[in-house]
């Protein structure tokens, strides 16, 4: 019973950038401002592809999914993060910790599959424009979303169950600014190389997996546009992927660093600061992109403003 209380009331230290205690003020305005723009860009996205009957298709489906993952994603970090740049203490409850852990691991590997889900809709569309209602039928799409969103549930409840048994010998100090696999798994006071092939392993099927099958749909379109030869039709496929392929490469990119090369003195280095990007800047970015270069959203916020407008006068 002793045992239980004791670890109930554990805290975790999130040393974050206190290394770096000139930058946290910074830090803290522009995460603070990157979480607003996600919760208003993401939220009016998913509005959108509600209530506009035009956006009612496939590409906004997943793009809404994308949307909430999103504002979840950043909500099981950002608060905390902000809490702890602005006072001296940088803790963490363990219960805070573990739930961190399991819903920021869930939803960032549900995002990696969401855009391999995306990419596919986007070949179908590009490649399979005759019979593209056919195959991207509503139950499919639903099933694509259901495998994205059950794929980071079953990684983190294998991930996170492993890394929270590791015995950590009172260790607390996490160098890292939220809960995460491998910054855990380096609290542990046995031999962790199991652990870190497991989590290698587990990185590659869901990072590396998903992204050889963006480039393999994305091999198709550009086959596929190569043989129309036509400028219109260059443009035509640089409009319906162009967002996606931005929004792949900044996530990619990122995270990739982090979960491929963990031990790396690159990712030990600014790992922080990499991390930050894939969890504060890109879901900022998401919405920001596919607004910008997509005149189907653009129009349907015009809609959406005129019937504003209308209603009160």
């Amino acid at each position: 019973m002793g045992t239980t209380n004791s670890t109930i009331k554990e805290e975790f230290i999130l040393v974050g950038f206190s290394e770096q205690p000139h930058l946290e003020n910074t830090i803290f305005m522009g995460v603070l401002v990157s979480y607003i723009l996600t919760l208003v860009g993401n939220t009016i996205i998913i509005l959108i592809s509600f209530i506009d009957a035009q956006l009612k298709t496939p590409m906004y489906y997943f793009l809404s999914h994308l949307s909430l993952v999103d504002i979840c994603f950043t909500t099981s970090i950002v608060p905390q993060l902000l809490w702890n740049l602005r006072g001296p203490a940088k803790t963490i409850t363990a219960v805070g910790c573990a739930i961190q852990l399991y819903v920021s691991l869930a939803l960032g590997s549900t995002e990696c599959v969401l855009l391999a889900v995306m990419a596919f809709d986007r070949y179908a569309a590009v490649c399979k424009p005759l019979h593209y209602a056919a195959v991207m039928n509503p139950q499919l799409c639903q099933a694509l979303a259901g495998v994205a969103w059950l794929s980071g549930i079953g990684n983190t409840l294998i991930q996170s169950t492993i890394t929270l048994l590791l015995p950590r010998c009172g260790h607390r100090r996490i160098h890292h600014f939220f809960c995460e696999v491998p910054s855990m798994i380096k609290l542990a006071c046995v031999n962790i190389h199991a652990n870190e092939v497991q989590l290698f392993i587990a990185s590659l099927v869901l990072l590396l997996l998903p992204l050889s099958l963006i480039l393999i749909s994305y091999g198709h379109i550009v086959k596929a546009v190569i043989r129309i030869k036509s400028a219109q039709a260059w443009r035509k496929a640089l409009g319906t992927c162009g967002s996606h392929l931005i929004v792949v490469s900044i996530f990619y990119g990122t995270i990739t660093a982090i979960y491929i090369q963990p031990n790396s003195s690159y990712a030990h280095t600014y790992g922080k600061f990499i991390s930050l990007f894939y969890t504060v800047v890109t879901p900022t970015l998401n919405p920001i992109i596919y607004t910008l270069r997509n005149k189907d959203v653009k129009g349907a916020l015009r809609r959406l403003f005129n019937r504003d407008l209308g209603s009160k006068e």
